[in-house]
């Protein structure tokens, strides 16, 4: 059984899997540009439904013209530590796409789901290089497709930053105390041979 950052694996994983998590606190160092493209490129090789790849990623680094407008998106909670970030994002799915046989775009179903998983890519690969991606929902989704200007036909799913891991006493009160690895749900409750179970 592997144990990494206080957690422990009951199956047999890779130890990125565990290394990775979101912390708060960053240092505020900026993000190379390299390290930016190789976590994007990460993104782009995520699974999609008929290789739609829905997703759509913009962002805006610190001390750039554009991070005022990403950083007043968030929530005045997550403002409060995402300020220390080298760059956040924002993530957008498109909910149509073209299939073959098709000469006009149809509803895709999974297009948020396709979204997640090239998050999830993006993460693991930022973690890999030693940057730390932490995805909100605590952000005004309204203003971001609009100031951003994501058209219509996307839905604007979660924002990110991406940092430097910093020291835990930078962070409001409140947050030091969870600036730490957390658990998950045992697999016996989430997964069901045959048919869900409550």
């Amino acid at each position: 059984m592997l144990k990494l950052n206080s957690r422990a694996a009951d199956h047999d994983i890779e130890p990125l899997f565990l290394e990775r998590w979101s912390p708060r606190a960053y240092t505020g160092e900026p993000i190379p540009d390299e390290v930016l493209k190789s976590a994007f490129e990460a993104a782009r090789w995520a699974p999609s439904s008929y290789n739609s790849q829905p997703w759509r990623f913009i962002y805006a680094k610190r001390d750039t013209p554009h991070w005022k407008t990403f950083l007043g998106l968030l929530g005045e909670a997550n403002q409060s530590w995402a300020k220390n970030a080298a760059v956040l994002i924002i993530l957008a799915s498109k909910k149509t796409m073209m299939v073959p046989g098709k000469d006009v775009p149809i509803e895709s179903y999974s297009h948020s789901l396709d979204a997640g998983a090239a998050w999830s890519y993006l993460a693991l690969q930022a973690a890999k290089l030693g940057w730390d991606a932490h995805a909100m929902v605590g952000f005004d989704q309204s203003r971001a497709a609009t100031e951003l200007k994501i058209p219509a036909d996307h839905r604007v799913e979660i924002a990110i930053a991406i940092g430097k891991r910093g020291d835990k006493a930078i962070l409001p009160e409140p947050l030091q105390s969870r600036e730490a690895p957390n658990a998950r749900t045992p697999q016996a409750q989430f997964t069901f041979e045959g048919e869900f179970h409550a």
